[in-house]
């Protein structure tokens, strides 16, 4: 029988979109690729299946600057929160910096206590809608909890990236200037905040600007998607596209095609 997923992006709730982008829901008949697309945000990802400890387990995907591929063997369905650009503290209890380029074990964060609680609902759940709603409400009580130092967002780094993120022609030097800052300590408070440095998750919106413009519109040519996204030229995209993901945009684009994603 051949694997199949089924997979859906859902909106968090009032009390967790604060600090919550999304939750996405996946749902296998059997083993599959799958590819995590990089990105500066962090995930908390929770496995049901055979092959997790007692049927369940969950960690965090810190910030990441590269496509990893793996096959899901004994993963039979998997709930994702995607936590927004600065909630590490309030969700977590570390700043994103501590999370970046790591997987770390969720009880690591949460504790012995408040995990087993999680898991024991989550192990009652009839289907991944309901798993969602779990995990969602997990996160809105605690973040009821965090203090108001946690919950507290660096306004800078939050200014910085989404310049980056949305204006491709953005220098991390003007927007310093912008904010009235020096560059020294906006690369700082950045990567506190954020877990990669400006420079870093300036190159991880270009690709991401890249790959969303090549996903939804098969007919585009490479040069127009360069020039869009934000590189000098064509070949600089693929320069970028293989440090990034190990393959071409053409060959990254059938992969994606036929293998479910985190990204």
């Amino acid at each position: 029988m051949h694997a199949s997923t089924c997979r859906h992006r859902l909106a968090p709730s009032a009390s967790t979109a604060p600090a919550v982008e999304a939750l996405f829901v996946n749902e296998r008949t059997g083993d599959a690729p799958h590819l995590l697309i990089p990105r500066p945000e962090i995930d908390l990802i929770f496995r049901f299946g055979p092959a997790a400890p007692r049927g369940l387990d969950a960690h965090a995907l810190g910030a990441r600057h590269r496509v990893r591929r793996k096959v899901l063997r004994g993963v039979r369905r998997t709930v994702t929160a995607r936590l927004r650009i600065g909630a590490s503290e309030a969700v977590l209890g570390v700043p994103a910096s501590a999370l970046a380029g790591r997987v770390v074990a969720f009880v690591d964060l949460w504790g012995d206590e408040a995990t087993r609680r999680v898991f024991d609902r989550l192990a009652g759940a009839r289907d991944a809608l309901e798993a969602a709603a779990i995990v969602d409400r997990a996160i809105a009580e605690r973040l009821a909890r965090a203090s108001e130092a946690r919950r507290a967002v660096a306004p800078l780094a939050l200014v910085a990236a989404n310049k980056l993120r949305d204006d491709e022609s953005s220098h991390v030097s003007a927007i310093a200037d912008d904010l009235g800052v020096s560059e020294r300590h906006l690369r700082r408070v950045f990567r506190d905040a954020v877990g990669v440095g400006p420079k870093a998750f300036a190159k991880l919106a270009r690709f991401d600007r890249a790959l969303r413009a090549a996903r939804e519109d098969d007919g585009a040519g490479w040069a127009t998607i360069a020039a869009a996204a934000g590189y000098y030229d064509q070949a600089h995209l693929i320069a970028e596209f293989r440090a990034i993901a190990g393959a071409t945009p053409r060959a990254l684009l059938h992969e994606l095609r036929a293998a479910p994603s985190i990204g």
